[in-house]
């Protein structure tokens, strides 16, 4: 009987190694964290401060990491060191895009970090790039300008905004993700369906019982004029009842307060929020805590951070990427390689 051959699709993702993950400003390794939960390895990184280089350190231990700035390094050295890269992670400097700015003058020379993606990625060749950025930065007038460098390169590209509460995130979060891919146009994830994460989630994370941190009692003569006025618009608009949170440091377009049955706004390099409950006849506050705010941005239990005062833990994690947003982004980007199919002929009856 003659024997038939069989045409199989296989899945390239399925022949592949594991992906091979290179984090260009790093920081404390908040999008590092989301590539290693879709299933890469995190081979490297780089980062000018200290502080977020050896954090990025202690939770990959077997990544190279370079404490520098990006523009100072030869991505040869850096190729020679960690090998293949498959996936490049990169996010830029922010500060001069972000409306957080405010009316300070910009700096091009911080903006013009983006351009490291091109020099790295020239050398480095991965297969994927994710460029994460505040939204303001497709405002710039060399992001077109940039983004052509990538497409010249080799890459298709395809850019939009995600809001982390729409990825498991108990955070109100919007910043822009732009993904590449040397063989096939990208596209980015879609939204989870269901009920969205929220403060009340995040409240007391890593809290000790038989150490709770201390509370004291709101008083008027305590507060500012301006944070006594939202504490009032607070609890006019809640009820008396209610547990709420405060916007305690800086100006705030939203009244200056939200419920926690609500995602958390978004997480700065500011230590500004104030958890405020009913107590007796009156009402108690306290800061929320570091560990409270890095489970707002979606760190898990087990990321550790190095040794910091509070002021520099909390710009650590406001300056991070929340690692579920990076996880879907990089689970969905790396799992469209299944699309592309090697061809097999088996042999058959």
């Amino acid at each position: 009987m003659a024997r038939l051959l069989h045409v199989v699709r296989v899945p390239r993702v399925l022949m592949c190694r594991q992906i091979r993950c290179f984090d260009l400003f790093c920081g404390a390794g908040g999008s590092a964290c989301g590539a290693s939960m879709a299933g890469a390895q995190i081979v490297g990184g780089v980062d000018a401060w200290k502080l977020a280089a050896d954090t990025f350190q202690i939770n990959f231990p077997e990544a190279v990491i370079w404490n520098e700035r990006a523009e100072n390094i030869d991505p040869k050295d850096v190729a020679a060191r960690v090998g293949r890269v498959d996936l490049l992670l990169a996010s830029p400097e922010c500060t001069s895009h972000s409306v957080a700015k405010g009316n300070a003058p910009r700096c091009e020379i911080s903006r013009e970090t983006a351009f490291q993606v091109i020099r790295y990625a020239r050398v480095l060749q991965p297969r994927w790039i994710v460029v994460e950025n505040v939204p303001q930065m497709m405002r710039w007038s060399r992001f077109c300008e940039w983004l052509d460098g990538i497409n010249r390169l080799g890459y298709q590209t395809c850019y939009g905004v995600l809001d982390a509460q729409d990825y498991g995130v108990p955070q109100s979060r919007k910043r822009l993700f732009v993904v590449c891919d040397m063989e096939t146009m990208p596209t980015l994830p879609a939204r989870f369906r269901g009920p969205k994460r929220t403060v009340a989630d995040i409240l007391g994370n890593g809290e000790q019982s038989d150490h709770p941190w201390a509370l004291r009692p709101v008083c008027p003569g305590r507060l500012a004029r301006a944070t006594l006025e939202r504490f009032q618009r607070a609890v006019e608009a809640l009820g008396p009842k209610s547990e709420f949170l405060l916007v305690y440091y800086g100006t705030d377009g939203a009244g200056g307060y939200q419920s926690i049955d609500r995602p958390l706004r978004t997480v700065t390099t500011i230590d500004r929020f104030s958890y405020v409950r009913p107590a007796g006849r009156g009402h108690e506050m306290r800061m929320l805590q570091p560990p409270e705010l890095a489970a707002a941005m979606g760190f898990p239990p087990l990321h550790q951070w190095a040794q910091s005062n509070r002021r520099d833990r909390i710009r650590l994690i406001g300056n991070a990427v929340c690692p579920p947003v990076m996880c879907s982004v990089v689970r969905h980007l790396t799992g469209q390689a299944v699309s592309t199919s090697a061809t097999v002929t088996l042999a058959g009856h």
